[in-house]
């Protein structure tokens, strides 16, 4: 039985998502792109996944666009097909309702970038390597990531990276603000899982709309966020969603 290029799993309230093609790298195809849709609606529907990890089997994240088959050559119809995926992927992710988290270890280039990018968090293995290389080989940049880097690095720095194909090691990423941490290799899961179950303890409604406004922000004038944010607000306290955590922490001062 040939193993799906995509698998899910749940550790406790945490849903960890993973690419399966370690002997290609994660390298990208339709059917990953198929199955990575599977999986995240899978995560979705889960009620009792309150964060999800996106990470890749093996020595690699993503390395992008899988080469050997795109030399072997593609029909136009699979590469309709394989940007429409893109474009599916990119809004399951907006749709997801919970946080996600990229764990990224060893190359995370091209369409791999994309895909860490694409996620609210990024934390990389001290040997993760990022770029965006399709410049080199005759292609673009897909799934945002031209308007997603820019939003994190600077229109700049964008502009160089996506120019030059320069690849780049985790801790160039952090400086220039495309990651949130560098660890070991060896404890990427561990900390991202640390940093899942934090980010769990929290009520899902506040961050499903907290998800929203941030996302929504990026594009919203300044009243539209102050309309945004106080919507918001109404609506956790319309549901009372906000009493069980305010009594919590109110338990937790006391204690403290």
């Amino acid at each position: 039985m040939i193993e799906a290029t995509v698998l899910y799993r749940r550790e406790g309230n945490v849903g960890i998502i993973t690419l399966n093609r370690p002997e290609r790298l994660n390298a990208i195809t339709v059917e990953l792109l198929r199955d990575l849709l599977t999986q995240f609606e899978t995560a979705r529907e889960d009620q009792e996944t309150a964060v999800i990890i996106l990470t890749g089997a093996g020595k690699a994240f993503c390395a992008g666009e899988d080469l050997k088959e795109t030399a072997a050559g593609k029909s136009i119809e699979t590469w309709v097909e394989e940007a429409e995926g893109f474009q599916e992927v990119e809004k399951a992710i907006l749709g997801l309702g919970k946080p996600l988290i990229a764990a990224v270890g060893g190359y995370a280039v091209g369409g791999g970038s994309s895909f860490a990018m694409c996620c609210d968090i990024r934390i990389a293995a001290d040997d993760a390597r990022f770029g965006f290389p399709e410049t080199g080989v005759g292609l673009t940049v897909t799934m945002a990531g031209t308007k997603l880097l820019t939003q994190l690095v600077g229109l700049g720095k964008a502009k160089e990276l996506i120019f030059t194909a320069d690849i780049i090691d985790a801790e160039e990423a952090a400086r220039i603000g495309l990651i949130n941490a560098v660890v070991p290799r060896a404890e990427l899961l561990d900390t991202s899982l640390a940093m899942a179950r934090k980010i769990g303890e929290r009520s899902p409604l506040a961050l499903r709309l907290s998800r929203i406004a941030i996302d929504q922000g990026l594009d919203a004038s300044f009243d539209q966020i102050l309309e945004i944010e106080t919507r918001q607000l109404l609506q956790c306290v319309g549901t009372d969603n906000y009493k069980t955590f305010v009594e919590t922490k109110l338990a937790e001062m006391k204690r403290g």
